[in-house]
């Protein structure tokens, strides 16, 4: 079988405008050019700003500029992703309207930007699977570009506690049509939905499902028992994982990694994908083979981007950063199952989404793609998630020397120092100055190893 896809390399913000990505280029600029600050992060070492640079009051998409600020020491370095922008006429001749008919989209479209030297409309349009972004030249009313902007998971599963194959560890489990018997009984597990709004909806701090209330569950008790014929089921999985997993993040000492009640939608999508939307920060889960939301590691795998998108606005804009989300989202499943599965020849935690590729693998154990391949950067193929086994390899080493919450801790913290279009080799030397900072030498020193085994660094 062919290698699912779990995502785009394409990734933007939410932020005001997908602001961020693919040929962000550090150059100077002149007078005219501003800075416009469009996020603050707070990390554990450091205070991160984000801005974005303007022409004339015109955002410049896909541009950047950081400033990190160390909390102990005062130190400021800056990551500087602005753009060389020549003499542009400040105002378009294209109506908002032509530049919408010509991305054939009803809506008007964004702000008048700039965009490789061109004044531009940015038009979002929901084509149903995510939002594409086409550029409009602001003065022809030509096209000059048009790129989705979701990250795709390929997948079919929500989660029990992590799967039924790693809970029951039987490899054999087949979806049948979203069948309850397919599954046995004991593959469920009685959990706390914790942090809800009180609405009787499954809606609350960390996570909220943004299906028709009509396809919504409802309790005015708050009790919601439902078996995955139900497309109930689904629901509840996302919430409980999603939420859980911020509560992780909290207990590790972060309160601002996507600190917020994430969109999550399980119906409506019949393909055998899922994908996390930045421009409308939104995870779709679909229900093609087994439903997506049924296996957990997807749903960590999805929020993985949501992550990396909340650290750093924009991430993934290259084939490199894309495949380090890969390997990331595929790494953070890994680390989030580690805690509720056994690691077994059966179902060994480095196989990912072994229930939801139960439809489309032969072999055992199923996996998607594990995270302890021998891949190394001499054997990119250009493909993010080929690729990005070679960083989520990398990790595993690290989780492997560390442990879950020492590796989760220093990977997150890592994250805030990332740039949009950063290389392997940028992104492992900032882990490794990272490492230094939190545990210090002789555990940097273990990091440097593992990015040196993949050949990263």
């Amino acid at each position: 079988m062919p290698l699912r896809r779990l995502a785009t390399v394409v990734a933007s913000a939410t932020l005001l405008a997908p602001l961020f990505g693919a040929t962000a280029h550090a150059a100077p600029v002149d007078a005219q050019q501003g800075l416009q600050l469009v996020a603050v992060r707070d990390s554990l070492l450091a205070t991160h700003y984000w801005y974005v640079q303007t022409y004339a009051g015109h955002k410049v998409l896909d541009s950047y500029y950081v400033k990190h600020v160390d909390k102990r020491t005062g130190e400021v370095s800056i990551d500087d992703g602005r753009q060389a922008v020549g003499k542009l006429a400040e105002t378009p001749s294209v109506s908002a309207a032509s530049a919408a008919a010509a991305a054939g989209d009803q809506a008007a479209p964004n702000d008048v930007s700039v965009w490789q030297g061109k004044l531009v409309y940015s038009v979002l349009k929901n084509t149903g699977k995510g939002t594409v972004r086409t550029i409009v030249d602001a003065q022809s009313g030509q096209v000059l570009n048009e790129q989705s902007l979701v990250k795709h998971v390929n997948g079919t599963g929500k989660v029990f506690s992590p799967n039924p194959v790693a809970s029951l560890q039987n490899e054999s489990l087949t979806d049948q049509n979203d069948k309850d018997s397919a599954v046995p009984s004991t593959a469920y597990k009685s959990v706390s939905l914790t942090d809800l709004d009180g609405s009787g909806y499954l809606s609350g701090s960390y996570a909220k499902i943004t299906d028709p209330k009509n396809k919504q569950p409802k309790s005015t008790t708050n009790t919601f028992n439902y078996t995955r014929n139900n497309d109930f089921f689904e629901q509840v999985m996302a919430y409980y994982s999603v939420t859980e997993t911020q509560k992780y993040i909290h207990s590790l000492g972060f309160t601002n990694v996507n600190n917020e009640a994430q969109d999550l939608k399980t119906t409506g999508l019949s393909d055998d994908n899922s994908f996390y939307d930045p421009s409308t920060d939104q995870i779709t889960f679909g229900t093609g083979g087994v439903d997506d939301a049924e296996d957990a590691e997807v749903i960590w795998h999805e929020y993985g981007h949501a992550i990396q998108d909340a650290q750093v606005p924009g991430f993934g804009s290259t084939v490199e950063a894309g495949s380090i989300g890969e390997g990331f989202g595929d790494w953070w499943a890994m680390i989030m199952s580690s805690a509720v599965q056994q690691d077994t020849a059966t179902t060994p935690i480095a196989c990912i989404a072994d229930w939801d590729a139960t439809s489309y693998t032969s072999g055992t154990p199923h996996c998607l793609r594990r995270t302890d391949t021998n891949l190394t950067y001499a054997d990119r193929d250009g493909e993010v998630h080929d690729d990005g086994q070679i960083w989520s390899r990398a990790l595993f080493d690290i989780y492997k020397a560390f442990g879950r919450d020492k590796s989760a801790k220093l990977i997150l913290e890592s994250h805030f120092t990332y740039k949009p279009n950063t290389t392997m080799a940028q992104a492992a030397n900032a882990t490794v100055a990272t490492a230094k900072k939190l545990f210090g030498t002789t555990d940097a020193a273990k990091v440097t190893a593992a990015f040196h085994s993949r050949g990263i660094i």
